[in-house]
């Protein structure tokens, strides 16, 4: 009876030290398809795609939009009592021009609703392309899920690097490593998720 004890402690072990294994090589995969730049900056598309969570990405939206780089720009996820209008007093930029060239949607509570609600915002729009506009981490999960939700649709990374975030060398920096690990994470119950195929706004993350 201790014999089966012992060797049933061991499988479980085993068991696990092999599942912190494969956590660990993919969280290291995972970090390697996080940008480090701007791959393609120059690229035109029909839409700009900015999603919520800072500041960075919506000023950066501004920006391409202003260079023409796209006909219209859509923030997904924005509160239900912010309006464009006040997304463009609070960025400092409260230009009628752009004002005319943006729209928002309210109904995404995560990264997935931000696809599902770009995706119904895109069919009406009748656009095939688009210049995606989030933080680096956040790149890799965003790509999964637009890709899954706009199969025929061009997309187009641009990456937002916000001050304190380590670009490169994510291992050196508690607090970038803290986040590399939380994306990742969100990044497996996502891919769970699709596989399950859960709708999208059933999904909590926490936040973007």
């Amino acid at each position: 009876m201790l014999a089966a004890r012992r060797i049933g402690r061991l499988a479980s072990l085993s068991v696990l030290a092999a599942v912190l294994v494969a956590w660990g090589v993919g969280l290291v995969r995972f970090a390697a398809t996080i940008p480090a730049m701007v791959e393609d900056a120059e690229t035109p598309t029909e839409a700009i795609v900015v999603l919520t969570g800072g500041s960075e990405r919506f000023t950066t939206g501004l920006r391409l939009l202003a260079q023409h780089k796209a006909e219209r720009m859509f923030v997904s996820g924005v509160h239900p009592d912010v309006d464009v209008g006040r997304l463009l007093v609070v960025a400092g930029q409260p230009s009628a021009d752009l004002a005319d060239r943006i729209e928002t949607g309210h109904a995404a509570l995560d990264t997935a609703g931000n696809a599902a609600e770009t995706a119904a915002w895109m069919q009406r729009r009748g656009y095939r392309s688009l210049r995606l506009v989030t933080s680096h981490y956040h790149m890799p999960r965003s790509l999964a899920e637009f890709r899954r939700a706009l199969p025929d649709v061009k997309v187009i990374p641009h990456p937002v690097f916000s001050a304190g975030i380590a670009k490169t060398a994510w291992w050196q920096r508690p607090g970038t490593i803290a986040l590399v690990v939380s994306e990742y994470n969100k990044y497996l119950l996502s891919s769970l998720a699709a596989r399950a195929e859960i709708p999208a706004l059933a999904v909590a993350e926490g936040g973007t």
